[in-house]
């Protein structure tokens, strides 16, 4: 939001520094995110004077180009060549000197130096209005008032208007802030506690009447619970065209594009005041104007020509023939004001919130009108604004108030009511306050106090306070005004140490976290709204399933996620897409369902990898990442939660081309495997993509809080090892289950550490070249006994497998 500091210069008689103004906002929770400075005119005319044209002669090689002496106050004549045909002795004219930058008409800057012209010198440049940014004209020189003195700054000839605009940075609960003068109310009760006295000057209205009764136009609100104040008057003989420069200065400095005067008007009082308002082409309204919702389908074409399919509960603007406006969002095509309009029906209201919430993201409209109306504006200003908006429109528009204003107002909107307890405020704030110190700041902020005792007060808060309506937001609002900054805080901290067990999900969390960062993994956190049309990738997801938001920010935003490969898949296309294509990536989520037994919501630690195993490197092969090493990180995970006696099983999962899931007894902890090339088309990814989905929540039941360790043997392990030729069907897992099978006790380690096939090996077989390792935990063994378990481990090799010793 830009808030112009000159146009709360309106409100505050203040001079402070821009940057002091800007911290004030930021320590009141108004956090000034920059200050940019404005000028109606770029570079301000600086340099830029009135010059008086002495003389003017043709120059002596050149028909089209003239030599004039020029006056510039300063008692020292210079001579500049002028090319405009309508330059002559005796004007007062503008004169752009040495060192002056002005702009092209492409906007770029160039500097006005000393030169020759076909051989006669020139000081300066006598200036046509498009060269001073003034206007469009390139027809001659401007010619100013000859009552103007010699020598004063331009600037002060044309009225350049220098602003200094703060963009703030406004949060949501804030809708009391979001004008001029909601800037201007907080930033006085701020100085007010800095002891300056202030007072906040609102625009006058008194000067409003009623000129004749000619043209009115009856209003009729058929649910007051959606419109609960609505309120309209016509202005008839007006003349539409371009807005003076103050008001296009205004609107220009905080970003706005001036239309003309009248809308303009309604920009200008909607940024003023911040109740949002709408001029309607009187002669185009046909009968009554009704507030009122229609049947859904009906079709409607709004200002930016796109027809729109109105839904049953969005509120319009009508007439006898039908829709005009959709209410708080945005006006109709056929009812706006146009160069034509001579009479208008200006609308200010106050809409129920939620309605134009709802309505404007149901459209995809986001404008400033909605923007305020759906956070809450303040209905006790309607009238009010009304006013300040016709009064204008009459100055910059002309034309007579053509009937009495008809407010539409059948319930009032109520101050909240709130009860201060001092010893609850000291007690959150962390310091005792005086409390007329509190008293100070709650008068400031236009917080009535309704009766007080020792305990505290009694507060009546205005009803444009939408986010004060408890105690501590009370507290709240004396604590950023008499300053965080102010509070005293002590040297020693105190602290209670909670007990936890080592299993609490967080510590779990965080040390497989670090483990897949060691292994060179980044943490990702996609949103957990996600597209309905995912659902259509797998048969495993459903449509009855999903979540579905009351509210969706957009289609593509719409329902929670049933699974998290998705998610994960667009931010690896997303890397992809920017030439980062080799990707490790986890993330803790959860995905959502909705069931027959009510909404079911799951926690999982997902994997992905993709790409190089390694970056490109004149060290390194490349290689891509395998099943194989992707099985190993898993298994890695499990292995560090202490679950070593998983079983693997056929993973029944249909996201996956091959894959396996990890069990323990009758749960599975993990499916993990390759995304099918299907729905990789989808995201556009046309490299591997390894994913694994660990049920996190069955990994938290199933952990152990018991520290699991074994004491170092004092007995010595002995390694033997075997080269074992078999058929090259054989796998080394058979080899590891028939040696667990013949001794369960004493051989602690089998390890494959090398694979041989190929010459002066026959046709079919391969060579295991395997190490066992025996131990006895309670004596050495002997000679005997390790040979008596290697022949017998031979044996059941040849027996079993048909394997053989080379």
């Amino acid at each position: 939001m830009k808030i112009s500091y000159n146009w709360i210069k309106q409100f505050l008689k203040i001079d402070l520094p821009s940057a002091e103004v800007s911290d004030i906002l930021t320590d009141l929770g108004l956090e000034v995110e920059i200050v940019e400075k404005y000028q109606s005119v770029k570079g301000g005319l600086e340099g830029v004077v009135v010059g008086h044209v002495l003389t003017c002669e043709k120059h002596p090689d050149a028909d089209r180009l003239n030599i004039t002496t020029v006056d510039l106050g300063d008692g020292t004549p210079i001579q500049i060549v002028c090319g405009a045909t309508n330059v002559a002795a005796g004007q007062k004219v503008p004169v752009a000197t040495i060192g002056t930058k002005l702009l092209d008409k492409d906007g770029n800057e160039f500097e006005i130096k000393k030169g020759k012209i076909r051989g006669q010198e020139s000081h300066g440049m006598i200036c046509a209005e498009d060269e001073l940014g003034l206007g469009t004209s390139h027809d001659g020189i401007m010619i100013l008032d000859s009552d103007l003195i010699t020598g004063t700054p331009a600037a002060k000839v044309f009225d350049i208007e220098n602003d200094e605009v703060f963009e703030i940075g406004l949060t949501p609960n804030r809708a009391d802030a979001m004008s001029h003068m909601g800037v201007a109310r907080d930033l006085r009760a701020a100085l007010i506690q800095k002891n300056a006295s202030l007072e906040l000057i609102t625009p006058s209205v008194s000067k409003f009447k009623v000129d004749k009764r000619t043209l009115k136009i009856d209003i009729d609100v058929k649910d007051s619970s959606l419109a609960p104040r609505y309120c309209g008057v016509t202005i008839s003989g007006i003349n539409i065209k371009p807005s003076p420069s103050w008001l296009q200065n205004r609107l220009k400095a905080i970003g706005l594009n001036p239309k003309n005067n009248v809308i303009d008007v309604t920009n200008y009082v909607l940024h003023e005041l911040g109740q949002p308002l709408h001029a309607f082409d009187a002669a185009k309204i046909n009968g009554k104007v009704t507030v009122k919702t229609v049947a859904s389908g009906t079709k409607f074409t709004t200002l930016d020509d796109v027809e729109r399919t109105l839904h049953e509960e969005d509120l319009l603007i009508c007439d006898d023939n039908g829709p005009m406006c959709l209410a708080g969002v945005f006006g109709g095509k056929n009812s706006g004001v146009s160069e034509t309009t001579s009479s208008i029906f200006l609308e200010s209201a106050y809409f129920n919130p939620v309605t134009i919430r709802k309505t404007a993201k149901r459209h995809t409209l986001s404008t400033d009108a909605s923007f305020r109306f759906e956070r809450g504006i303040d209905p006790t200003i309607t009238e009010y604004a009304l006013k300040r908006a016709s009064l204008l429109i009459q100055e910059v528009a002309g034309g007579e108030i053509t009937s009495d204003i008809i407010d539409v107002y059948p319930k009032k909107i109520e101050d909240f009511t709130v009860f201060l307890n001092y010893e609850k405020a000291f007690k959150l704030i962390g310091q005792e306050l005086p409390k007329e110190t509190i008293k100070k700041i709650v008068a400031s902020l236009d917080i009535k106090v309704n009766n007080s005792s020792d305990a505290g007060l009694g507060l009546i808060i205005p009803a444009y306070r939408v986010d004060v309506q408890r105690e501590v937001d009370v507290i709240e609002e004396i604590l950023r005004v008499y300053g965080y900054n102010n509070i005293t805080f002590s040297k020693k901290l105190n602290a209670t140490v909670a007990k936890s067990a080592r299993t609490e999900d967080y510590k779990v969390q965080n040390i497989i976290a670090s483990q897949l960062n060691s292994f060179g993994f980044h943490e990702m956190m996609a949103n957990s709204l996600t597209t309905p049309d995912y659902i259509q990738l797998s048969d495993m997801l459903k449509d009855e399933y999903n979540v579905t938001m009351l509210n969706p920010l957009s289609s593509e935003l719409s329902v929670m996620r049933q699974s998290m490969l998705f998610s994960g898949l667009e931010a690896i296309s997303y890397n992809i897409n920017r030439k980062n294509s080799d990707l490790k990536l986890f993330e803790f989520g959860k995905s959502y369902r909705k069931l027959l037994s009510g909404y079911n919501e799951k926690k999982h630690l997902t994997i992905f990898v993709s790409g190089n195993r390694v970056s490109e490197s004149w060290t390194n092969v490349q290689k891509p990442t395998d099943f194989f090493l992707f099985k190993g990180y898993v298994n890695s995970i499990l292995s560090r939660l202490g679950f070593d006696k998983t079983q693997n099983l056929p993973v029944e999962s249909d996201i996956f081309s091959e894959g396996i899931a990890f069990a323990l007894g009758n749960d599975t902890l993990v499916e993990m495997g390759t995304v099918k090339k299907s729905i990789l088309k989808h995201f556009d990814i046309k490299q591997e993509v390894f994913y694994a989905e660990f049920n996190w929540d069955l990994v938290i039941k199933l952990l152990s809080n018991k520290i699991k360790f074994t004491a170092i043997p004092k007995y010595p392990e002995v390694r033997r090892d075997f080269a074992l030729l078999v058929d090259t069907n054989v796998a080394f897992e058979a080899i590891y289950k028939v040696a667990r099978q013949t001794e369960k006790s004493l051989l602690k380690d089998i390890n494959l550490f090398d694979v041989y096939e190929g010459k002066n090996l026959p046709q079919g077989k391969k060579s295991y070249a395997v190490s066992f390792t025996i131990q006895d935990t309670t004596k050495t063994l002997t000679d005997v006994q390790i040979d008596k378990i290697m022949s017998k481990l031979q044996s059941n090799f040849e027996s079993e497998l048909g394997a053989q010793l080379r």
